[in-house]
Formats: structure tokens, C-alpha cells, sequence
């Protein structure tokens, strides 16, 4: 299910990034990316992928501190640049999203010596650990200030001492976290000399007091430092510390830090940093650099928009990765909407000449590898149907004359290239690719083909073992009748849907539609997936109990369709959105007899809970029944970052934000409603629901309401939590749009 902010699929799992390998979810590549290591046995080996063939690198004994019984178990962990320590991350515990706090330890690999990080320091409150450069020395965030500390005499150097829960250094408050995925917030230099930071202040922001009131007898207040929309923004600066004397410059950047955000930041040489600065609308994006020795600034390229510009990332939510130097850092990677469509641009160093690398009308996805060596670079894109995911290569062109005008370079020596060329293969590809573009994963689903994997070589695409391949392996479920389609509204916009048909289907009977809704820009419904058309709420399965299962995609979800379709929605969530969704349904209600015009329900979660909201209410000729879970019930509730992005500023626009809320429509529920909201919600405050809740009861509604004490926006805390809710809602949609051909 997807959320309002950080988007994220609930599996109720954890991973990290932020400096350290991933270890759940994908490959951890060795820096010639000749291989990969994993954790194997409670240690670490590392795999050739052309042979399967493992070696131990670390095993679980060494892993095992002096005077324990019991191993660390590593979440993450990272190598030094010459193998000979490793640092794992363990004892997590979540800050808002992610278990990013916990223990650190190094482990001396040659010496076999394992040893505690910051063991002065509180425990379970180191966050972001990384080695330096030279692997001696480790830096860290504990209780919002940043360390160093020498791994060989364990001596601890306090680099900031003024972090409290407002003063944040090195890390980020709840806002840039949730809308930028700003988590880790320094950066070592590259000579190891010097550490660039964010400091986040957010005195000035306005706690929301969350109420713990079942771990005591007395109820706890909970602040969050949380801005709604139409406050400014915390006020952030970038500062570089001297290990030597910790001394701290500051960068001045031009222009007042309570009207701009700095969500990206890398060093871009030894005494330079490279900065994107957003003003607070978000409509102009600007790049600098920055001197660390004397603090200047200056503005070398920058790009705008009528509504919003997205971060350098397919995934805007996603944690920064470091800036893609090229050419020995004379150019750089970097995606734009600037002509209208997502593309790949080349841009030199000084800002000066830019060429376009993905020329044509489609969106790329996500750049999977820069292979330097070999002139490509590997992104997803799908140009032709938006519900499927293909990899393509394009030329670098290397070797450009850097101009002294600013121009455009519209032609690249090559077009894009198909990479994912098996033609039978209908649906969503996906890649890791190794660093030095030899080696990748390529796994494979659609809504009919479970997810498989194979290795592949590059740039030749060829499995690594032919036995093993996804031709080979892959298997179709015959027991799924699932359409993609299109639908044209009577606003004469097309939609991608699909419609998931019951077990023994038969078009002459009439049967429950359950329609499946998210409708905002971080999210879509209808990727060709497998599993992607199952509900994963309810308890039961709804094929054979003879449900119809729908999802429809509407204007300003971020399919790969141009700018145009994903920014349509600029100050019209709640509007366009729910329209083209209650415009395609009906469509699809006049081209299917065999949907029950009497059994008809909506759902969805966050985003969703929203979309269901407006629809339950706007459209109840219709829709009869309605679940929605963690609902935005007002726009003036959620935070700055996200409603300012897409919908302005209320001070300017204040009328598309109340028109958009499902609060301002409740008294026109006519059908079901079951509304669900946890109570310690830090994303989408509990006040939503209860607003709602008084509108409802104002003008004499009836419904089912269920508050979760003390759960978060996933709704996943407390034994029995999940199973609870599940038969909740699936007691509340088969009473209410009961089951069944009829």
C-alpha cells in the first residue's frame, strides 16, 4: 500500500542506506563490481556471480563480542577502502520510518579485534556511521551532533555541540525526512580532513503533541517538530568542520533559509561542495557551489516550472546518492522535466553547455549504472505502455568541447537502446547492475508471470547460466483473468485501468466490484506487476468469493506519461484526481454488464483514504460503500514540504485546498462508511480523523469508525494488530457489498 510522503509498500520490514550496504532487498556489490557479498550463516561472504562460487570473509565467531554468547546480528555493514575493517550496524530501533539508530561496531578483520563505537555515548543512539577515506577514523550522529572517532585509540572527537531535538546537526527534522528523504546529513571530505553537514533549525516550528495514553497511567505527550502547510519551512544551513580544530564554516547562500530548501548536497572537489537549493513553492530549482574555504557561493545552473520541479531522481522521496561526476568531473548526470518530459541530461561543470541524452517523447525511470568505461548508461523507461518497465542504454558521448554559451546539444551519436529485447516478456523489468557495468540481476513480473530472476552480463545481455534464465524459469498463473485496458471519460482523457475477475468468471451474471484507489502524485495503482491486483487486506481470498477487483489511473499520478499528465494536478488534488477516477469507473460500468451497480465499494490508505473519502462523497450515485484507512480528512493539516509542492501556498490559494478536502464534502455521505486511523499517526495526524468525525456527527451521519491507540500511519504496531484490522475490513466489505455472482 502506498503512503501520503515517503511512499513505501508495507512488509514491515526495515532497511537502511545511508552510507552502509543494504542487506535486505539488494545486491551489495564490491567496489570493482566483480561480485557481491551477503550475510550467509550470521557472517559474511562474498559471491561470484559468474560462478556461484563463495568465499568467507567474515564468519560468525568474529562477529561474537568478548564475554557474549550470542553473535551481532548486522542489519547493514560496510567495508574500508582496503577490506581490512568492516563496520556493522545492529540493535536498531526506528526513528519515523527506518531503523536508523542503534550500535556500531568495527570489526579489525587482520587483527580479528571487534570492537563498540561511541561506548561513552548512549546506547542504541548512533545513526549514519561511515568510515573516512582512509578507513581510520569513523564519523557518526548521536543525539543530534556529530562525532569522529579514531578506531585504533578509540578516541572520540565531538565535532558539533550545540544539537538538541530543534538543532539538528547531521541529520534532519520529520519534514525533510518524510518529503525529500533527507536522512543522512553529512559528508566526509574526500582527503578525510573535513565533514559538510546539514544543521536543520526548527525552533521556530510548531510542535504536534501526539498523546501516548496506553503505556501509562498518565498520558505521555509526544512533540513532533511538524510544519503544516502555509508555515515556513525550518531554516537550514551547510556548514564544514575541521577535524583539526573544529572550526566551523558556514556557506552563504544567497537568499532567506525560512523561503528555501537545500535537499541535496555532495563535494564536488577538495575545497568545494555542490548544493541544490529549492525555493519554497518548489517551482525553481537552482545549483551551486560552494567554496569551504572563505563560504561564498554562486549559482552555476538552474531550471523552473509553472507548478513544481522534482528533485535529480525518478523517486523524489529516495535517499540522495551522491552526485554522478563523469569525465573525470568535468560533466555530471542529472534528470530533468525541463522540456516536458523526464530526460537525461549531460551538463558540464560550469553549467555551461548541456546535452540532451534521452532525446524523444517519453519519461525516463530510474538510471540503474553509469558504465563510464564502456560510453552507456543504463535507465528504465517505458515509452510505449506506462504500465510496463523496460531497460534501455543510451550513449554518453563523451569528449564534448565545453562552450562558453549556454546551449543545448539535441543529438546524441545514438539513440536510446532496448536492452530488455525478449519480446515475450510483457511487464515490469527491473536491474541491479554492478558498478563497473559487467554483471546485473534482472528480475521479471507481470500480472500474470510470478516474479522470477536471473544474472545477465552486460553490455551483451546474456544470462551467466542459460539453465537459470528467465526464459527458462518463468511460469504463467493460469488462475489469473486479469485485463489491462484502456478507458476514455467523458472528458475525453484516456485512463490506464485493470480489472481482476473472480475464480469460474461468468460475464452473464452480476457481481461486486471493489474499486482499489490512491490518486496522488507519489503513487499509481496500475503497474503491470504480478500480485499488484490482490488485496492484500483481506482475509480471504476475494476471487473466490466472487469479488470483481478494480484500479484506475488518473491525472498526476507519476506514470511515465510527460509532465503534462503527472502536473495537471497542480492545486487540484481532490479535484481532477477524483474525477477522472469516478469519470473511468463509470465507463467501465457502462462497458461491463456484469458490474453490480448496487454493490459497488471504494478503498484506500493515506492518499488513498482520501481519494475514497471524496469519492464516497461526491459520487454516491456511484459508490455505496466506502472503506478509508489514515485519511488527509483536510489539505490545511498535512505538512508544508508535500501539500506546498503540489497545491501552493494557502495564503495565495487558500479556496483549492478546501475544496479539495474530503471534510468540506461529509455531510453529503449517503452510503457505507468505515473510517480507520491509528492514533499516533506523526505522518497524518489523528486530528484528520477527528475533524472528520465532527463533521459527520454535525450533520447527522452514520458510520463505523475504528481508532488504532498508539499506531503509527502503517497501522502495524502491537500483537495482532494486522489480523485485527484485516477482519475488520473484510467483515465491514462483505456485510456491506456482500460476495458473490448473483
Amino acid at each position: 500500500m502506498k503512503f501520503r510522503g515517503f511512499k513505501i509498500i508495507i512488509l514491515f520490514v526495515c532497511l537502511t542506506q545511508f552510507g552502509l550496504a543494504q542487506n535486505r532487498g539488494s545486491i551489495n556489490w564490491t567496489e570493482d563490481g566483480n561480485a557481491f557479498t551477503k550475510i550467509k550463516d550470521g557472517g559474511i561472504i562474498k559471491v561470484d556471480p559468474r560462478t556461484e562460487a563463495e568465499i568467507v570473509l567474515v564468519r560468525k565467531e568474529q562477529l561474537t563480542p568478548a564475554g557474549a554468547t550470542k553473535a551481532l546480528t548486522p542489519q547493514s555493514y560496510a567495508f574500508n577502502n582496503n577490506n581490512t575493517r568492516l563496520l556493522i550496524f545492529t540493535n536498531t530501533a526506528k526513528v519515523w520510518r527506518y531503523n536508523t539508530r542503534g550500535d556500531y561496531w568495527v570489526l579489525d578483520i587482520i587483527a580479528n579485534k571487534l570492537k563498540q563505537l561511541g561506548k561513552t555515548l548512549p546506547a542504541q543512539s548512533l545513526m549514519f556511521a561511515k568510515f573516512s577515506p582512509d578507513g581510520r577514523k569513523v564519523a557518526y550522529v548521536s543525539e543530534h551532533n556529530i562525532y569522529v572517532e579514531e578506531i585504533s585509540s578509540g578516541n572520540i572527537n565531538k565535532l558539533t555541540k550545540d544539537g538538541t531535538r530543534k538543532l539538528i546537526n547531521g541529520t534532519f527534522d520529520w519534514v525533510y525526512e518524510e518529503e525529500f528523504g533527507c536522512r543522512d546529513g553529512f559528508r566526509w571530505s574526500p582527503d578525510g580532513s573535513r565533514i559538510a553537514f546539514w544543521q536543520v533549525d526548527a525552533t521556530r516550528i510548531r510542535d504536534y503533541y501526539m498523546l501516548n495514553t496506553t503505556d501509562s497511567v498518565y498520558s505521555q505527550v509526544i512533540p513532533v517538530e511538524y510544519p503544516k502547510v502555509g508555515e515556513a519551512p525550518s531554516p537550514v544551513k551547510i556548514g564544514v568542520v575541521s577535524l583539526d580544530n573544529g572550526y566551523i564554516r558556514w556557506m552563504d547562500i544567497e537568499g532567506d533559509p525560512q523561503q528555501n530548501y537545500l535537499p541535496r548536497m555532495e563535494w564536488a572537489g577538495l575545497n568545494e561542495l555542490v548544493v541544490q537549493q529549492l525555493d519554497r513553492k518548489q517551482q525553481e530549482s537552482k545549483l551551486k557551489y560552494c567554496n569551504v574555504t572563505d563560504g561564498s557561493s554562486r549559482t552555476f545552473w538552474a531550471e523552473n516550472s509553472d507548478a513544481w520541479v522534482d528533485l535529480n531522481s525518478a523517486d523524489i522521496f529516495g535517499e540522495p546518492g551522491g552526485w554522478s561526476w563523469i569525465n573525470k568531473g568535468m560533466d555530471f548526470i542529472w534528470v530533468s522535466e525541463k522540456d516536458g518530459w523526464r530526460h537525461i541530461y549531460k551538463i558540464s561543470r560550469d553549467g555551461k553547455t548541456e546535452t540532451l541524452l534521452t532525446k524523444g517523447n517519453y519519461d525516463i525511470g530510474d538510471i540503474k549504472c553509469i558504465d563510464e568505461a564502456n560510453n552507456y548508461i543504463y535507465f528504465t523507461a517505458s515509452p510505449i505502455n506506462a504500465t510496463q518497465l523496460y531497460l534501455y542504454r543510451v550513449n554518453i558521448e563523451k569528449g564534448n568541447i565545453l562552450q562558453k554559451v549556454k546551449k543545448i546539444v539535441s543529438k546524441p551519436k545514438s539513440d536510446p537502446e532496448l536492452v530488455s529485447t525478449d519480446s515475450t516478456l510483457k511487464g515490469t523489468h527491473n536491474y541491479s547492475i554492478s558498478p563497473n557495468g559487467k554483471f546485473a540481476t534482472h528480475s521479471f513480473s507481470s500480472h500474470n508471470t510470478p516474479p522470477v530472476r536471473e544474472w545477465i552480463t552486460l553490455p551483451d545481455n546474456k544470462p551467466i547460466n542459460p539453465a537459470k534464465s528467465i526464459a527458462v524459469l518463468k511460469k504463467t498463473d493460469n488462475n489469473a483473468n486479469i485485463e489491462y485496458l484502456q478507458v476514455i471519460t467523458e472528458d475525453n482523457i484516456t485512463l490506464d485501468a485493470w480489472i481482476n475477475k473472480p475464480t469460474n468468471f461468468d460475464p452473464s451474471k452480476k457481481y461486486p466490484v471493489v474499486l482499489y484507489v490512491y490518486g496522488e502524485p507519489a503513487a499509481s495503482t496500475v503497474l503491470d506487476r504480478y500480485g499488484e491486483q490482490n488485496n492484500f487486506l483481506y482475509n480471504g481470498d476475494m476471487r473466490r468469493d466472487g469479488y470483481v477487483q478494480v484500479a484506475i489511473d488518473n491525472r498526476g499520478t507519476p506514470m511515465l506519461k510527460g509532465a503534462a499528465w503527472r502536473k495537471s494536478i497542480y492545486r487540484k488534488i481532490g479535484d481532477i484526481n477524483i474525477r477522472d477516477m469516478a469519470m473511468g469507473f463509470k465507463k467501465l460500468m457502462e462497458q461491463n454488464n456484469y458490474f453490480d451497480k448496487d454493490r459497488i465499494a471504494v478503498w484506500g490508505w493515506s492518499g488513498g483514504g482520501s481519494s475514497t473519502l471524496n469519492l464516497l462523497f461526491r459520487y454516491p450515485e456511484i459508490f455505496q460503500t466506502g472503506i478509508s484507512i489514515a485519511a488527509v480528512a483536510n489539505q490545511l493539516f498535512y505538512d508544508n514540504i508535500y501539500q506546498e509542492r503540489y497545491m501552493g501556498l494557502p495564503q495565495e490559494n487558500r479556496d483549492d485546498f478546501i475544496n479539495g478536502s474530503p471534510v468540506t464534502y461529509a455531510k453529503n455521505l449517503k452510503g457505507n462508511l468505515l473510517y480507520i486511523h491509528g492514533t499516533g499517526d506523526d505522518n497524518v495526524h489523528f486530528s484528520n480523523a477527528e475533524v472528520l468525525v465532527n463533521e459527520l456527527i454535525k450533520n447527522g451521519k452514520q458510520f463505523q469508525y475504528m481508532p488504532y491507540p498508539n499506531r503509527t500511519h502503517s497501522i502495524s504496531e502491537g500483537a495482532g494488530t494486522f489480523q485485527h484490522l484485516s477482519t475488520l475490513y473484510t467483515t465491514y466489505l462483505r456485510a456491506h457489498c456482500p460476495p458473490g455472482a448473483r
